[in-house]
């Protein structure tokens, strides 16, 4: 921790500045922020008695930024949080936060959980989490805890992400935006909320296309939100429907040899994921009497997942049969048949995945506000239950390169990456959450959450895949605040959370069958679950009166330890999607967070983040990476604990601000930093980082009237070329039509997109 030792002890100069400002304070009272301490948006606290650094989005921010998604603004503005192009298309990111993932990718250990509306939404199959599905017009408030409370459940070994939706009493009105401009993107939203004190009800529609600015990466979306809401005296319902029907591609990493050709190629295509989701809940609260809140929730949800990828191939003509990569096992097609090598079915192949969810469940919890020892007390309980299945079909059709890379199908099915499977999961929760202020100036929070899970798996082809799991663990946690001063906080917290095996890394967790991600499952032997033990503590507060205005700070230094984590081990293929998932021992996430958060003279407003993160591997192991220039024979590398965990930027510096030329112009810009990371596949730590990276975005509304307003951004505003991804990968013979050697292995980046510029309007009612 000495580096951590070294980043702080700057910052508590600002000890003295916070007593002399504290002399000077005014007797006004400020709003409290309120914020859930469980999935739930009910029986919520003020956020200076969470003992961590909560970091919250209204919907007025969201609409500011001119943000195309939550994850997005949380990239741009929320510290500790970055997202990478592993998929590059701006709708499915890769979002990290503190070394930790939520992420569409099949594949990458998930880190985060995420809830809307205290709704569980990781995906039931493999925790992913499509950012698509969240319609960004329809959200009132988000909030992102650090792993300080394990009432969140599974999955929160990094923290949870809360989303709130707008109902007819928190957004009254109605607007229409539309906006377009670079790569022919154009998007068209309309909303409307209404309420008569009784009744109310919120709708919003969005359309989104646009041809992508690379090759080959059209996509659509289309999403809608609707609530129907009730409120009594003491009671209150929302019934809320969503539905999503987009089709997005991604055409993922470039080799570096590609680069030369330009930017906006694309190594293999298409690469096509649709999603088409409906979401019906139905949730509300009483109150029991004057200090005691009764809630809950309930819901159903359906996801159909399908993807289409065209990719290289990694198999051969041996002797007039297609072969497998070793030069001697014959391929077989669904009738066990030998497969007759043809120029039609050599160089590439269409790997495609469905994966229908179907989930529900339902969460009920009550919360007492009462006095203890003529104490304040929060206390909340309650109960969950989430089921899931799912039905997975999986296939591998040989084919053929076209010209530009992409793959012509052959009709030809490879028996061995023909999976047919079904899952069901079942996860149980009780939890408790209790604040007590010990003093006026002194809270204590203790919390737990007791977790048990079934999972079961049905082969359909065979019995490989055929098993049954079953986790349980309880969870506690305990911290503290310490108001020293109005404008100085003391906070600190030791959490343990857990995530149990998907049933997707359950069924390609065996090293000597790897598996084709996201297509080919081959076997399940058992997978440990993951613990997750973190300390946390820092220093917040608020200094006033100062230009005039206010100054919001925070530090905190953290410490996570994951035990039995699991990852992702490639054994090679072209590009790098063939391998397995293994427990590896223990990793560790440290660093620091410093903030700062100013509001002048009414109309300069200003945010800074720096967040240093040490992400290392504590257990030594040794991990497959063929594609890996360094492996040795074997294709094995040799992860010493201490190596890096790759794809985390230990250093990331953020800046944004905005100012009001004029009454009804605002103009502001934003900076983000990321420094160097090891490549994915690189865990020994053994090649060249992926280089550091600064982009500037530019952005500014005009409103003509409370009615008309007049916005438009511009990002990479000065054209920076970067890649925010790296991963080893092989070429196979997809770049001989360029010329280039073939079958070879390659710094596969995720680039960065160019500078691009957009124009919009909003009218409101």
């Amino acid at each position: 921790m000495n580096k951590i030792a070294v980043g702080v002890l700057p910052w508590f100069s600002l000890l003295p500045l916070a007593a002399a400002i504290a002399a000077e304070t005014s007797g006004k009272l400020d709003a409290v922020e309120v914020v859930a301490v469980t999935p739930l948006q009910f029986g919520g606290i003020d956020v200076n008695k969470i003992p961590a650094h909560v970091q919250t989005v209204s919907a007025d921010q969201l609409q500011e930024a001119q943000a195309l998604s939550l994850a997005e603004y949380m990239n741009r503005y929320l510290g500790s949080v970055n997202i990478n192009d592993a998929q590059n298309n701006p709708l499915q990111p890769d979002v990290q936060y503190r070394g930790f993932s939520a992420s569409p990718l099949m594949g990458l250990p998930q880190g985060l959980a995420v809830y809307v509306n205290g709704i569980r939404f990781n995906e039931p199959f493999g925790d992913m989490v499509n950012w698509d599905l969240i319609p960004n017009g329809a959200i009132e408030s988000m909030a992102l805890q650090p792993a300080s409370n394990p009432a969140f459940g599974l999955n929160a070994l990094g923290g949870s992400i809360s989303v709130n939706t707008k109902t007819g009493f928190s957004a009254p009105g109605h607007s229409f935006e539309a906006q377009g401009g670079s790569w022919d993107r154009h998007s068209e939203e309309i909303s409307s909320g209404w309420n008569n004190g009784t009744w109310g009800y919120f709708l919003d529609f969005k359309y989104f296309n646009e041809k992508g600015w690379r090759a080959h990466s059209p996509s659509e979306a289309k999403q809608g939100f609707g609530t129907l809401s009730w409120r009594g005296v003491k009671s209150s319902l929302d019934l809320s429907i969503a539905g999503t029907e987009n089709t997005l591609r991604g055409n993922g990493a470039l080799p570096q040899q590609m680069l030369a050709y330009g930017r906006d190629q694309v190594f293999t295509h298409p690469d096509i994921t649709r999603n088409r989701m409906l979401l019906v809940s139905l949730d509300g609260d009483t109150w029991l009497n004057d200090h005691n809140q009764l809630s809950g929730t309930m819901y159903y949800r359906r996801n159909k997942i399908g993807t289409y990828n065209g990719d290289g191939s990694e198999f051969d003509d041996c002797g007039g049969f297609m072969c497998e990569e070793d030069g001697v096992t014959q391929l077989e097609d669904l009738n066990e048949n030998p497969i007759p090598a043809s120029d039609a079915l050599e160089g590439g192949t269409i790997n495609t995945s469905s994966a229908l969810q179907q989930s529900f469940g339902f969460a009920l919890q009550d919360a007492f506000d009462h006095k203890i020892f003529g104490r304040n007390n929060h206390l909340v309980g309650g109960a969950s239950f989430d089921y899931g299945n799912a039905r997975y079909h999986a296939d591998t059709q040989l084919g053929s390169l076209t010209a530009d890379r992409g793959v012509a199908g052959g009709g030809v099915l490879i028996e061995d990456a023909h999976v047919r499977l079904t899952t069901e999961t079942d996860h149980y929760g009780v939890f408790l959450t209790d604040t007590y202020s010990l003093t006026d100036k002194l809270d204590v929070t203790v919390s737990g959450r007791y977790n048990q899970s079934h999972i079961k798996l049905r082969d359909h082809v065979g019995e490989d895949l055929n098993g049954s799991h079953s986790f349980d663990r309880f969870n506690p946690a305990a911290g503290f605040t310490y108001a020293v001063m109005p404008e100085l906080t003391l906070f600190g917290n030791y959490s343990e959370s857990s995530r149990v095996p998907t049933p997707m890394e359950l069924s390609c967790a065996n090293p000597n069958d790897p598996c084709r991600l996201p297509n080919a499952f081959v076997s399940d032997p058992p997978l440990k679950q993951v613990v997750a033990n973190t300390f946390e503590t820092g220093l917040r507060g608020r200094l006033k009166n100062l230009l005039p205005g206010y100054l919001d700070w925070n530090l905190a230094l953290f410490r996570t330890i994951n035990n039995d984590d699991i990852i992702f081990k490639s054994t090679g293929g072209v590009g790098s999607n063939l391998g397995y998932f293994d427990n590896v021992g223990s990793t560790l996430r440290q660093g620091v967070e410093l903030g700062l958060n100013g509001n002048f003279y009414e109309r300069w407003r200003w945010s800074t983040h720096y967040t240093y993160i040490d992400a290392s591997f504590e257990t030594g192991f040794l991990s497959s990476s063929p594609n890996n220039p360094m492996a040795d024979g074997n294709g094995d590398i040799v992860v010493q604990p201490g190596d890096k965990l790759p794809g985390i930027p230990a250093h990331q510096f953020k800046f944004s601000t905005d100012f009001d030329i004029v009454s009804a112009w605002t103009l502001g810009m934003d900076m983000n930093y990321n420094s160097s990371q090891y490549l994915r596949g690189d865990e020994a730590n053994l090649t060249a980082k992926l280089p550091a990276f600064v982009v500037f975005n530019l952005r500014s509304e005009y409103r003509f009237n409370p009615n008309v307003t007049l916005f438009g951004r511009v990002t990479n505003l000065f054209d920076r070329d970067y890649a925010n991804f790296g991963t080893w990968g092989n070429t196979g013979d997809v770049l001989d039509g360029l010329g280039l050697p073939g079958d070879q292995q390659s710094r596969f980046v995720g680039v960065g997109a160019p500078r691009a510029a957009w124009i919009g309007i909003r009218l409101t009612l």
